[in-house]
């Protein structure tokens, strides 16, 4: 109960609106947008005189419409109902893009004065028997950037700060719909949807959803990709708020979260992403219920070069005591897990992790006749990591020591030649006969070869066996004659 209170105690410390004091926010394009659609003014005369919005409605946005916060928050004490029905009648009734985007900007400024007032617009639809979400979640579908990016927003402050959290088909659709939005290349608004997600995930009934849709893999993707330091720091801190679920901690790896985390770790300069990362690494050695994947998880930071970085970084001055904390636990944690490795299980992280180099244990023949049957272990998973890498890798030199490895397997375990056909690995190794890379085209030469021997020593074995019976046959055969 401790633990779950402290997790609450962090979350809660984080503003409501990500955006809120965030000098980034007042460069974002949505923002910029909303600056100047803030200085427009819509002529709701001519809406009322088209009898497009009813009078009572008119009557409501006139006098709401460029007034101070202080004389809306007046009018919302008498009006309170009346104000969710003219916004959602006006949603529902005009189509012009101009006056959609004012009317959304209204409503992102009504509710960013007072966030309890998304409790107006939620009393207002359960008393109409309505969705509260559907007027929204369909503008998601409008070609206007603006449009999307600003109705996104409202609705993840409705989500996040009403009594009542978005659930079923609603939230799948806009969980995927965010996710959808970062997968897009060049999107201006990745910033703001990203902060979207940042607000959402804080919710733990959210986090789950959120990785239900595969959001994790997309947090990465994007993340692998050039993007810049600010995307790089909110997309980061998605993960870390999701590191907060002891489940999602212990699942978190199985993605490639450390290894790709670890790559930006090596190149940041900014401080704030620096400190983010740091801080996924310590709730992934920390949070998970299972000692063995905190241990895990350590073992795969070493692997991916964290422990170098970390050194790199005990050097340089930072003004947060947090990250100096963070470096200085980090590196115990990373030192302790490494003392009692075992060859294999240094050998094991190193598969796991995709990225395979030419470590000690790839050339120790000692190594291979001791743990070549090991790679058969969990249903071959080793043994189909390495083929999976021969497959998909681009990277020369994890395709070389792939190659090797699994040539090493066959020669040393003997039914290797059949375990790998079966797996469809002989055909990808034969594949790099014909790799562009010289090193590779090497490697995977030697591991036919050892295809090929491996099985001349068999059908070497087999004459030798067969020669020996039928001299034994032979010599029986003899004895009988003799004494005949």
């Amino acid at each position: 109960m401790a633990h779950n209170a402290k997790i609450d105690s962090v979350l809660a410390s984080l503003p409501d609106d990500i955006e809120k004091g965030d000098v980034v926010a007042a460069t974002s394009i949505l923002q910029q947008k909303a600056n100047d659609i803030r200085s427009q003014r819509v002529n709701w005369q001519s809406y009322l005189q088209s009898q497009m919005i009813s009078q009572d409605d008119y009557n409501f946005i006139v006098a709401f419409d460029n007034t101070s916060p202080e004389k809306r928050d007046v009018i919302l004490k008498d009006h309170r109902l009346q104000c969710a029905k003219t916004f959602m009648n006006l949603l529902g009734h005009i189509s012009k893009d101009q006056t959609i985007q004012y009317i959304l900007t209204l409503i992102d400024d009504v509710l960013q004065e007072d966030k309890t007032r998304v409790e107006i617009f939620k009393e207002y639809c359960r008393k109409k028997k309505e969705s509260v979400w559907a007027p929204f979640l369909n503008l998601l579908n409008r070609p206007d950037g603006f449009i999307m990016n600003m109705t996104s927003r409202i609705v993840a402050k409705i989500a996040c700060w009403s009594r009542e959290l978005m659930d079923g088909t609603d939230l799948h659709f806009y969980l995927t719909w965010l996710k959808d939005q970062l997968k897009i290349q060049s999107n201006e608004y990745t910033q703001s949807v990203a902060r979207c997600l940042q607000m959402m995930l804080r919710i733990d009934e959210y986090r789950l959803a959120f990785v239900a849709v595969d959001g994790i893999s997309t947090l990465l993707y994007v993340l692998k990709g050039k993007v810049n330091f600010q995307i790089q720091y909110q997309l980061t801190f998605c993960l870390w708020v999701l590191t907060f679920n002891p489940m999602l901690a212990e699942k978190m790896n199985k993605f490639g979260v450390i290894p790709a985390l670890s790559d930006i770790l090596n190149e940041s300069v900014k401080e704030k992403v620096t400190r983010i990362i740091l801080a996924v690494f310590r709730n992934l050695v920390e949070k998970p219920d299972n000692n063995e994947i905190c241990c895990n998880n350590a073992i795969a930071m070493v692997q991916s070069k964290v422990l170098k970085h970390l050194d790199i970084l005990q050097g340089r001055k930072f003004d947060d005591q947090d990250i100096v904390e963070d470096i200085q636990f980090l590196t115990d944690k990373l030192q302790s897990s490494i003392q009692d490795l075992s060859s294999f299980d240094e050998y094991s992280t190193e598969v796991k992790s995709g990225r395979l180099e030419w470590s000690p244990v790839h050339k120790s023949d000692k190594f291979w006749h001791e743990n070549a049957a090991h790679l058969n272990e969990r249903n071959y998973e080793l043994l189909k990591i390495l083929i999976h890498l021969l497959e998909s890798s681009h990277d020369p030199l994890v395709l070389m020591v792939a190659a090797h490895d699994i040539g090493e397997y066959v020669r040393h375990y003997p039914r290797g030649k059949h375990v790998l056909e079966q797996l469809g690995g002989k055909q990808i190794v034969m594949q790099h006969l014909s790799h562009e890379d010289t090193g590779v085209r090497y490697e995977a030469l030697l591991a036919v070869q050892k295809l090929m021997v491996h099985n001349w020593e068999y059908l070497g074995k087999q004459l030798e066996k067969e020669t020996s019976t039928s001299s034994s046959i032979l010599g029986k055969t003899s004895t009988i004659s003799a004494k005949a």
